[in-house]
């Protein structure tokens, strides 16, 4: 796959049967999440980046990162594929997960046939997104009316490609009246 994969965890046991999954799948190269300034640079060589998050016991350590990847200024990491790979999530982590704005949440058996052909359904066809001022992620039928903020939001269409990154179909702003 010609994307880069960042790893976003400990590369410790888990992380490493993670980072050699996504060997498996093939991308073009693996690395460890250092930051944004390091993923925008990965932007330049690979320009479609999909954040790996490796399971960890209290999901609510992950949305500090989650939050930073959404919130970017730069589209091209705000509308990268986040995907949670945990073998047995409880439904409290994947409705966090769903919160955070991730675009899949991952059960095992973890093949790179079965993980690969979830991860290549995020990209090439449009998604639809919503922007508010606290969500920013795949429309997930949730409501927005109890967003903080003045009840505008901004409906994208979004088109990922291994060749062109992320590209901006479409962009609406909403009013909830």
């Amino acid at each position: 796959m010609q994307a880069a994969a960042i790893i976003v965890g400990e590369i410790g046991k888990s992380g490493a049967r993670l980072w050699n999954l996504a060997e498996q799948i093939g991308f073009t190269a693996v690395v460890p999440y250092t930051g944004l300034q390091a993923a925008e640079r990965q932007c330049a060589a690979t320009p479609l980046l999909f954040f790996l998050f490796d399971a960890v016991a209290d999901i609510a350590t992950l949305k500090p990162t989650a939050e930073a990847i959404r919130f970017s200024g730069s589209r091209s990491l705000r509308f990268s594929p986040m995907v949670y790979l945990d073998a047995s999530p409880s439904l409290d982590a994947i409705r966090r997960c769903i919160d955070m704005g991730f675009d899949d949440v991952v059960t095992a058996p973890f093949s790179a046939a079965r993980v690969g052909a979830r991860l290549r359904r995020l990209v090439g066809h449009p998604h639809t997104y919503f922007e508010s001022a606290g969500y920013v992620g795949p429309d997930r039928k949730i409501s927005l009316t109890s967003e903080p903020g003045d009840g505008k939001y901004r409906r994208l269409e979004i088109m990922r490609s291994t060749a062109a990154g992320v590209s901006i179909v479409s962009d609406e702003l909403q009013v909830l009246l």
